[in-house]
C-alpha cells in the first residue's frame, strides 16, 4: 500500500496535484468527495471539481465514514484520492447540528472521535491499493478570535501530524508548486 499526503493552504494547487498523482499512476481512479452542497458557493465549486475530473473516474461521496470506504475501495489495481480531509473534519464537527459557545472548551460530537480514530486505524492496517489523501494546512495564519474555530486549526493540525506520519509520502503545495517533505520527489 501507499499512501501520500498532499496538503496546502487554500488555492495551493494541492487538489490539482492530487489528480494530476492519480491520473499519472495508470490504475483505475476512485474519487473520494467528502464534501456537499450546503450553499450556493459550495455548489459552485463542487461543479468546479466534478468539471476537472475525467469522466471514467469514479465518484463515491463520503462525508463521515472514511475509513469504512476506504477499507471497501481500496484495491491493487485502483488508486483511491480523497479531498478533502479538512472538510471531512468539518462535517464530524458539525454532525450534531448543535451550536458551539463562542469562548471555553469545545466538547466534540461522538461521532468526530469514533471516525477519527478509525481512519488512524485503518492507515495502521496493511490495506491494498494506493491513497492519495488531500488536506489544508488552517494552521499558518492568525490564531483565530472564536473558540470552534480555535478548535478546527487544532484539529486539522493534528490530524495533518496523523497522517503525515503514517504516510509514505508527504507534499506540501504552495502557489502551486509542490515540496516534497517525505518520501522522495513528486
Amino acid at each position: 500500500m501507499s499512501r501520500t499526503l498532499v496538503f496546502g493552504g487554500a488555492r495551493s494547487g494541492k487538489s490539482l496535484l492530487a489528480e494530476r498523482l492519480a491520473r499519472e499512476s495508470g490504475k483505475k481512479v476512485v474519487y473520494v468527495a467528502t464534501s456537499h452542497a450546503g450553499d450556493a458557493e459550495m455548489a459552485e465549486r463542487i461543479v468546479h471539481h466534478r468539471a476537472r475530473r475525467p469522466p471514467e473516474w469514479q465518484t463515491v461521496e463520503e462525508a463521515t465514514a472514511l475509513a469504512a470506504t476506504l477499507r471497501r475501495l481500496c484495491a491493487p489495481e485502483r488508486i483511491v484520492l480523497v479531498d478533502c480531509l479538512t472538510l471531512w473534519l468539518s462535517n464530524l464537527m458539525f454532525s450534531s447540528q448543535r451550536d458551539y459557545p463562542d469562548v471555553g472548551a469545545i466538547a466534540l460530537p461522538p461521532l468526530f472521535s469514533r471516525e477519527r480514530a478509525d481512519l488512524l486505524a485503518w492507515l495502521d492496517e496493511p490495506s491494498p491499493g494506493e491513497v492519495v489523501f488531500v488536506s489544508n494546512e488552517v494552521g499558518m495564519g492568525i490564531v483565530p478570535v472564536g473558540a470552534v474555530s480555535r478548535a478546527f486549526v487544532d484539529e486539522a493540525g493534528r490530524l495533518n501530524q496523523e497522517l503525515a506520519a503514517r504516510c509514505e509520502r508527504v507534499l506540501f503545495v504552495a502557489a502551486g508548486l509542490p515540496l516534497a517533505l517525505k518520501g522522495g520527489p513528486c
